[in-house]
């Protein structure tokens, strides 16, 4: 018989779980973390296995996970999509293996680990070699028809050659970080709730009704599985990994293969902090038996395989105190809140600032100045509150409240109905006027060189700049006036402000900070219309008509155009000579003409954005991947799995040096 206190803490366990689940799966929006939930479900697995009698057909335990969102039409998997065990401890890993050898009856065995990619899995259907549907995990047994939306994902293969006649391939949607860092920043800048983090920001992404959108989100693939098929023979996860490489789809190149447990358990041990410097988030390591008629062999639970377990590296959180928090501005407006907090060394830096994006953010989490916090780096980068130690309360923390006036110009602060945001109401106050020029002169925008933060403040306290335009009225004697700023440095900037004048439509439309257009909707806007005044002069729908252009982005560039005083910057701005039409790179030479080039791994003396310029600019292109249409890859320092495929398709490689000696950058003594 089931102890009283037992049955109501499985009780309990169960309801907790189905609502995180829901949390997790349906809404998108987890209030715990994994580490959390798979230790509340391991002890309902714990008190299960103690009482079989609780078992009940409903229980967490007894199903895959989730439920299908009632968003996208919803599809029965021919073959479940389950899910993995874990493992916290190496000895945890060793019972898995002992289970592993015993189910076997045989110690040889062989294991593949790969990372666990922290993304959204996905099931991709090829009929003939054709992308025909692409399937959510849903609840591992129905998914979610988001077909569109996968289209967009530029490393998936919409057609695959000498493909078998019916393939399923598996694998996780995922959003690099950087990707992630620009979203957020932008849905901030948008006052909008920030994603929490990259899993998330790629589930919902997919989830969207318009695949412009999902194109916008820059997200990824990697492939690690097969459903069903027909017509192909595999016989080792190390074989189908290849396999699926030879099918153009992007494998993980950071799996291993290992003949014992303890090998494993280094491989483990050694990417705990070494996946800190990958470009994607990670939160765990699969462990699979090699040989498939050994997984075979094992088979699989109702839940999850017999052959397999993910090991779970806890998360790395720090945990400190708020001693305020203060509030900065952006170039529209928005009054960002932060958290200034006590040092403290978190995943290999010093952490003395935490973002706290909105009020929506701060009541959500009930974050008052005083307050200890346990914080962690999202996308492993940005500083984040993941919860607040309440019980560690003294009654002397003090709320936080929005200011009710504008700490730059003293103006009405007001919320818009609809968004997260609080916005100055002044469109000339100067907070908003520094923001535009700090990012009007920005790498990505006309790359003002030497027009840095502090030379804007300065700029502005003298009275010698109030838009954009002003800066390419400025003199080497006006600068000269400013602390620090000698007769060479001078000359340098009103050099750099000369420069800028030809970087073209793109960068200008950039550079204008027209709100919610990013650098990649600029070149897009500026391929389709060439000119400022075409631009200017087309209505919402054909802005709307561009591909890659969502409704919001056009309905707000739109906006822009039909302002009075937007018009008279252009203007004043065509009066200095800064170039306002498309540039055409290809009329600058031609050293890439013609050539399809991936550039790989880390470049010492260009960033790659450069580099990519410099390569159209010579009538070049650039791709992101190697495919059979590549014809020149420039390989950097530490360059994977790019390199690789380079070589195995015979395609020509050259070096950092090389490249600079092409693209006419090698300096000379």
């Amino acid at each position: 018989m089931i102890p009283e206190k037992t049955a109501k803490e499985i009780e309990q366990l169960r309801k907790e779980l189905r609502y995180h689940s829901y949390l997790y799966y349906v809404k998108d929006a987890p209030q715990i973390t994994d580490y959390e939930y798979d230790h509340m479900y391991r002890r309902l697995v714990e008190l299960e296995a103690k009482y079989p009698e609780s078992v009940t057909p409903d229980s967490p335990t007894q199903r895959v996970g989730g439920k299908a969102s009632d968003d996208f039409r919803k599809v029965r998997f021919k073959k479940p999509m389950l899910s993995l065990t874990n493992a916290f401890s190496a000895d945890e890993l060793r019972d898995f293996d002992r289970r592993v050898k015993e189910g076997l009856g045989t110690d040889s065995v062989e294991y593949i680990t790969e990372l666990k990619i922290d993304g959204l899995s996905m099931n991709l259907v090829y009929e003939q070699g054709r992308l025909v549907q692409g399937l959510t995990r849903g609840d591992g047994r129905v998914g979610e028809d988001v077909t569109s939306n996968v289209r967009t994902i530029n490393s998936i293969p919409l057609f695959i050659e000498n493909a078998p006649p019916y393939m399923e391939v598996r694998g996780e949607v995922y959003m690099p970080r950087k990707s992630f860092i620009q979203l957020n920043e932008a849905r901030d800048e948008a006052g909008l709730m920030p994603f929490a983090n990259c899993r998330n920001a790629a589930a919902g992404s997919l989830r969207q009704l318009d695949p412009h959108v999902t194109a916008a989100r820059k997200l990824d693939f990697f492939a690690y599985a097969l459903g069903s098929v027909e017509g192909l023979e595999i016989h080792s996860q190390e074989q189908l990994l290849k396999q699926l490489a030879a099918f153009h789809f992007r494998v993980n190149p950071n799996y291993r293969k290992w003949d014992s447990i303890e090998g494993v358990i280094k491989g483990v041990a050694e990417w705990q902090d070494k996946r800190r410097e990958l470009a994607y988030d990670t939160d765990g390591m699969v462990i699979k038996v090699n040989d498939f008629a050994q997984q075979e062999e094992l088979g699989a639970t109702v839940k999850d395989p017999k052959w397999a377990t993910a090991y779970k590296y806890p998360p790395e959180e720090a945990e400190t105190q708020v001693e305020r928090i203060i509030v900065t501005m952006g170039r529209t407006g928005v009054l960002t809140p932060s958290a200034d907090l006590t040092p403290v060394h978190l995943a290999g830096t010093t952490v003395k600032r935490a973002t706290l994006h909105n009020m929506d953010f701060i009541r959500e989490k009930d974050i008052r100045v005083g307050d200890w916090v346990r914080i962690y780096k999202a996308g492993e980068i940005i500083p984040e509150v993941a919860v607040v130690e309440k019980d560690k309360r003294t009654g002397s923390e003090v709320v936080f409240e929005m200011p009710s006036h504008c700490p730059v110009c003293g103006s009405l602060v007001e919320r818009v109905e609809g968004e997260a945001a609080y916005r100055c109401t002044n469109p000339e106050c100067g907070g908003i006027v520094r923001e535009k020029l700090i990012h009007f002169a920005s790498r990505d925008a006309m790359a003002i060189d030497g027009m840095g933060p502090s030379v804007v403040d300065s700029l502005l306290a003298y009275n010698l700049v109030k838009d954009p335009a002003d800066f390419y009225s400025l003199k080497a004697e006006d600068i000269e006036q400013i602390e620090r700023m000698g007769e060479k440095s001078a000359n340098n900037l009103v050099a750099s402000i000369a420069a800028s004048k030809n970087k073209g439509l793109a960068k200008l439309l950039f550079g204008l900070g027209i709100r919610y257009l990013g650098a990649k909707g600029a070149e897009l806007i500026a391929e389709r219309y060439h000119t400022i005044e075409a631009v200017m002069n087309a209505d919402v729908e054909s802005l709307k008509g561009t591909e890659g252009i969502g409704n919001v982005i056009a309905d707000s560039l739109y906006a822009y155009f039909r302002k009075e005083k937007n018009i008279e910057l252009i203007h004043r701005l065509q009066a200095v000579g800064v170039l306002t039409e498309e540039v055409r790179e290809e009329q600058i030479g031609g050293a890439f003409s013609g050539e399809m080039v991936v550039l790989t791994g880390k470049l010492a003396s260009i960033g790659r954005r450069e580099a990519g310029e410099r390569i159209r600019s010579l009538g070049g292109d650039v791709q992101s991947s190697v495919t059979n249409k590549t014809t020149l890859v420039v390989a950097g320092t530490d360059a994977g799995s790019k390199l690789e495929k380079a070589r195995a398709k015979n395609i020509p490689v050259i070096n950092e040096q090389e490249f600079l000696k092409r693209a006419g950058l090698e300096k000379t003594e």
